[in-house]
């Protein structure tokens, strides 16, 4: 059996005040088990990102949560983060691991492509990361394009087929996180699904971590 699927919360995408979603974010991460969080931060200058970064990263390292950087492969040591997550668009992998180091946890963004998953896995990606599987209100597609829509299947098939890790991300809520862990997701990214959650964060984790043991596959 391989282990249940685990939360791979992100920050919301705009924080007014830090200190505020500090004490937030300490509360959530002591409800139930988070595998790490990502700092996904877009509208800050690089020194505001850095310093609401590092009161972020002291919260998840003092709970055992990982922290991964959007974006920004650059600030990682700046933050003391574990690593970053790279979309398409951004630095490539091989680039950010020439940043970053041997140690550093890398993330690849691969919409809803078995061919970038395969290039991103073969390059040496820690996970690729699946989406959108559901509508989300945190990501806007550039340009005024489409949002980019993933079938649940892809995540069985790369549960079948490849044992580096796969996170399904967007839209995804306590409602309907069943799919995508059932379907052998590794990791879900959940956002506004649990930032917005009308119980509240803590709520929205602990449902969340118990739909993760309750629906997680066998291993293939």
């Amino acid at each position: 059996m391989t282990d249940p699927c685990q939360i791979y919360l992100l920050t919301p995408p705009v924080i007014d005040d830090v200190p505020a979603f500090c004490e937030l974010l300490e509360s959530t991460l002591k409800a139930a088990p988070v595998a790490c969080l990502q700092i996904r931060l877009k509208t800050l200058e690089n020194s505001a990102l850095i310093q609401a970064g590092k009161a972020i990263t002291a919260v998840c390292h003092a709970h055992n949560v990982e922290v991964i950087l959007n974006d920004h492969p650059d600030l990682v040591a700046d933050i003391g983060a574990d690593g970053a997550h790279i979309g398409q668009e951004d630095m490539d992998y091989f680039s950010s691991r020439e940043v970053l180091g041997g140690d550093a946890i890398i993330g690849v963004t691969c919409h809803n492509s078995k061919e970038l998953a395969f290039a991103a896995a073969k390059a040496g990606a820690d996970y690729v990361a699946f989406g959108a599987f559901f509508d989300t209100p945190t990501k806007t597609p550039p340009n005024g394009g489409k949002m980019i829509r993933a079938d649940l299947e892809i995540l069985s098939w790369w549960h079948e087929a490849v044992e580096i890790p796969s996170v399904a991300i967007g839209g995804i809520t306590v409602e309907n996180a069943q799919g995508p862990i059932a379907a052998g997701a590794d990791f879900i990214a959940v956002s506004s699904g649990v930032w917005a959650h009308p119980d509240g964060p803590a709520a929205a984790v602990s449902r969340l971590s118990q739909l993760c043991s309750q629906f997680s596959p066998p291993s293939p």
